[in-house]
């Protein structure tokens, strides 16, 4: 990476980021570096950033700089915060810098600590590269969050980068969603979008634990391997604690989806019933009026009578279970089972994953609707389930597919999934 001019610590005044619909809430991103599992110290100080009324998108360890850039972009947040306890600290600092820099991300704030790994010395080398704050082993942890409410909100408003090959860069996306204002471009370029094809929408919900986010990240995976130009949207929900914050922490265990063909977006539920957030349905259509071929929506962990999308605003709704669901009686009660396209009981592997698809499979004949069943343990490497459900998810002509002839009594097939017809 070329060198950079030594940077005056920053001196950021007070300016609006821009109109928003919804009462302005700070976010940060945080995240460990790369080579380095030390999550702990992160974990307790992304709980007292929310407790303090923060929303915390957390990246996890083992992060690049450019996982991370990217991610701080496409969430829009005001900070990024980095917990380093393995050294190379100067240098990862820096290149974070530098591509905030190159990105048009410059206003985005760059603190973080290490216990006693980071010395003075380096933090005043660190701070004159642009970074704007280094915590030492001791700092308490009230001296923290109040660092990031007040330099948080003092954040000013960074320049938009310019659009490449046609396609709107991340940081215009990124704003639009803050905002909720109208797509980019003029007359014409609305035009355009009108006639192009409008990408696929899947919403994916289910009970928390059944395994949403492994899921997905192992659905992107497939869909950018089969599609080598594709490009694809996530909306993320994450429930909001009462009266404080939000902990984002889907991305931290969506590895295949940090790419740069992958636009995410974590959305806190701000007490929102239901599963998605208020702004969600206006999110969806700045999302899906851009060239996006795909676009999942995933859900907070559901109850038995929520019914998170409305007529409409899915092409296709997904239902993600896991085997551990109780007596069977218990499934007479979850309403997502009258109105999902699509039913995955995942966790395949698990003993009780046969009667369970077995007893599923039952209650979906109740509905009388064409319903899919499918199993998968999206875990596995090249699992065959998932393989079936990507198929369901973008062909066009499987939507509502339902397996023709079946049993209730044939479980699994020999590939470990239910059969389908």
């Amino acid at each position: 990476m070329k060198k950079r001019a030594a940077r005056k610590p920053s001196s950021r005044r007070p300016s609006s980021a821009g109109p928003s619909s919804r009462k302005s809430v700070l976010r940060i991103l945080t995240a460990v570096p790369i080579c380095d599992g030390h999550d702990s110290a992160i974990n307790t100080i992304n709980m007292e950033l929310v407790r303090a009324g923060v929303e915390v998108v957390y990246l996890g360890y083992h992060r690049s700089s450019r996982d991370i850039v990217r991610a701080a972009i496409q969430e829009d947040v005001a900070a990024i915060g980095i917990s380093s306890y393995n050294g190379g600290h100067v240098e990862f600092f820096a290149e974070v810098r530098g591509l905030l820099e190159d990105r048009g991300a410059g206003d985005i704030a760059l603190f973080g600590g290490g216990g006693g790994t980071i010395t003075a010395a380096d933090a005043e080398v660190m701070t004159r590269g642009g970074v704007d704050r280094i915590f030492f082993a001791g700092t308490p942890l009230d001296e923290i969050v109040s660092f990031v409410l007040a330099y948080g909100h003092r954040r000013p408003a960074g320049r938009v980068a310019d659009d490449r090959g046609g396609f709107p860069s991340d940081r215009r996306i990124a704003r639009l969603l803050t905002t909720l204002g109208p797509p980019p471009g003029g007359r014409a370029d609305r035009g355009a979008a009108a006639r192009r094809r409008r990408p696929r929408t899947v919403g994916i919900t289910g009970p928390g634990g059944a395994g949403k986010t492994t899921l997905i990240d192992e659905l992107v995976r497939r869909f950018l391997a089969a599609r080598p130009h594709a490009r694809v949207a996530i909306l993320s929900h994450d429930p909001s604690i009462a009266g404080k914050g939000a902990l984002l922490g889907d991305r931290a265990t969506m590895i295949s989806s940090q790419d740069d063909r992958v636009f995410m977006r974590s959305l806190a539920t701000h007490g929102t019933a239901g599963g998605v957030a208020e702004e969600t349905a206006r999110c969806l259509e700045i999302l899906t009026a851009l060239p996006f071929d795909l676009v999942l929506v995933e859900t907070v962990g559901i109850g038995q009578e929520s019914l998170p999308f409305a007529p409409g605003m899915v092409d296709l709704s997904v239902l993600v279970m896991s085997p551990e669901y109780g007596a069977r009686l218990q499934l007479q009660k979850i309403v997502m089972l009258e109105v999902a396209d699509v039913v995955v009981v995942n966790k395949g592997d698990m003993a009780a994953a046969k009667t369970a698809v077995s007893e599923i499979d039952h209650r979906l004949r109740m509905s009388g609707r064409d319903q899919r069943i499918i199993a998968t343990v999206a875990k596995a490497h090249r699992d065959p389930g998932v393989d079936e459900l990507l198929w369901a998810v973008v062909d066009e002509a499987n939507q509502g597919h339902r397996r023709a002839g079946s049993s209730a009594s044939d479980g699994p097939g020999p590939n470990g999934r239910g059969t389908t017809g």
